[in-house]
């Protein structure tokens, strides 16, 4: 009951919420602290969990499966591996800093915004412990709800506007996704006389290629999206920029890690063959959003749009990574998923601080800063560094472990996607430098305060976490590492018996059907040989 818990402790404390009503101020801040005292309750429990993985397993743990639906093979089927077992923690601890960011900005309808992150908080949990792919589909559409609402009530001017575009391409993607899962779930009642949307049965499916073009497209195209992946990215800065801070906290740390985590879980292990087949042209898109979102942020003169089209430079590193699918590449990538939501999250927390105090978020508008909020520049400057993936801090593992793995693979794309580390250090370090230093031309920035105990509550963990997933990579990397190794071999497997083997001279090892692990050039020589 453990994994139930943790999406029925904010599910049922949103309902609690809800039923303290509303009105006076001491309300509001008893609406706030209960929202708050839950979140913290679900970190807890993450925890817990975390306490009692077994790091040297590959297999899913703590697993429930209770039938649901038995005559469509609708089962309520959940459980934890290495990957899922950091998103799920990313997700209960980026939760509750969202909440106490909030505290003073959100003055209206407090009830209301409560009940909606924890709600969020419960969907996107479901998402990432769903082994039911019906139960993953309805935790995918819960998640747009509180979302929608958290953009179009609580953010900016264009709220509604954003707000409307982020469901309208999200909901485009998921109607794909749904007619692919009802598709391939009655695929396998043909093959095996039983109809299943069990993730582990679809494992299993021998499905033919031609079928899995299909629905691998379907899959990849609601995932992509969600990333997003170039040229289906135009949704996200409008998101970003019109959400409120806690919105982007939780769009930019946990929601867009969702469609990397949809490629890994279920695009390339259920669809091997088309995913090998389609790998370098999603690759492609992978390094041309790198590219181009850097490009593009380096020109922005709002600070939080320029973070935004950071993110889609950023993730671009996350899905080449998948698209290697090597055991380095595939661990960094999952480890950047991490990385970027922590500090990418931290930039959002501090944009957000600055534009509670000045109402505005134009680069412009500030300049040496430094001289009246030394503590707050401290902190941002950590977290700019992290994100521009200085070595010893936390952005440095994701990425380093992604051009491992991808240069073994395609060396040509991996010394093109490079150039957006470099570039992102020129528009982080040029938008920072602008902001904190130089003359204080603007009067309206004398005054402004450093940060507050509540706001040192909120930003010292994030700086804490890039500080120590950075120095000490192992703690997170060695029990994600059977997952990665199971999901690597469960794709690459695919074509190893055959003479085609001499294509897998980009994988780094194969397993064998008798179980053995060889590295690829030992198969090659063998393959070879045979055919001498």
């Amino acid at each position: 009951m453990a994994l139930t818990l943790l999406v029925l402790l904010p599910l049922v404390g949103g309902l609690l919420v809800l039923l303290l009503g509303k009105g006076s101020e001491g309300r509001d801040r008893l609406v706030k602290q209960t929202a708050l005292a839950i979140s913290l309750a679900t970190f807890a429990a993450s925890i817990w969990l975390w306490m009692g993985f077994d790091p040297a397993s590959a297999d899913f743990q703590f697993v429930e499966r209770y039938t649901w639906l038995p005559d469509f093979g609708i089962s309520y089927h959940v459980g934890l591996d290495g990957i899922t077992l950091w998103l799920v923690l990313l997700t209960t601890f980026l939760t509750p800093i969202s909440l106490l960011c909030s505290w003073e900005s959100v003055n209206q309808r407090v009830r209301e915004f409560s009940f909606f992150m924890l709600l969020l908080e419960a969907a996107m949990i479901g998402v990432f412990i769903s082994l039911d792919l019906f139960l993953f589909y309805v935790f995918w559409d819960a998640m747009l709800i509180p979302m929608y609402f958290l953009i179009g009530i609580w953010g900016y001017e264009q709220r509604i506007y954003a707000a409307v575009k982020f469901m309208l391409y999200t909901m485009a993607g998921s109607v794909l996704m749904l007619l692919a899962i009802i598709w391939v779930a009655y695929y396998h009642q043909q093959v095996t006389g039983v109809i299943s949307f069990d993730l582990l049965d679809l494992y299993a499916l021998d499905i033919p290629a031609g079928l899995q073009t299909w629905l691998f497209l379907a899959f990849t195209l609601a995932f992509i999206i969600k990333v997003p992946v170039f040229p289906f990215h135009t949704w996200l800065p409008d998101a970003h920029v019109q959400a409120p801070t806690a919105g982007s906290v939780i769009l930019a740390g946990v929601m867009l890690k969702m469609g990397t985590y949809g490629l890994l879980r279920f695009s390339f292990p259920m669809f091997p063959e088309a995913a090998l087949q389609f790998a370098p042209y999603l690759a492609v898109l992978a390094v041309i959003g790198i590219v181009y979102g850097a490009l593009v942020a380096m020109v922005q003169p709002d600070m939080k749009k320029l973070v935004a089209y950071s993110s889609v430079s950023h993730l671009g590193f996350v899905v080449l990574g998948i698209c290697a699918m090597n055991v380095n590449g595939v661990q960094g990538a999952v480890f950047q998923m991490l990385a970027h939501g922590v500090s990418t999250g931290g930039l959002f927390l501090v944009v957000g601080m600055l534009s509670d105090r000045r109402h505005t978020k134009l680069i412009s508008e500030y300049g040496g800063i430094k001289a009246v909020m030394p503590k707050l520049v401290g902190m941002f400057m950590l977290i700019t560094l992290a994100s521009i993936a200085l070595p010893g801090m936390n952005g440095f593992v994701g990425e380093f472990l992604i051009f491992v793995g991808s240069f073994a693979w395609n060396p040509w794309m991996t010394s093109v996607a490079v150039s957006g580390v470099i570039l992102s250090a020129v528009y982080m370090l040029w938008m920072f430098q602008r902001v904190n230093f130089g003359p204080m031309t603007n009067p309206k920035n004398k005054g402004l305060r450093d940060l507050s105990p509540r706001e040192w509550a909120v930003i010292a963990p994030i700086v804490a976490m890039c500080i120590w997933m950075g120095v000490t990579p192992g703690v997170f990397l060695k029990p994600m590492e059977p997952a990665v190794r199971r999901v690597v071999e469960q794709v690459r497997g695919v074509l190893v018996p055959v003479n085609a083997a001499l294509t897998l001279k980009t994988t780094s090892e194969v397993v064998l059907p008798d179980g053995a692990t060889k590295t690829t050039s030992e198969v090659v020589s063998a393959a070879e040989g045979g055919a001498r």
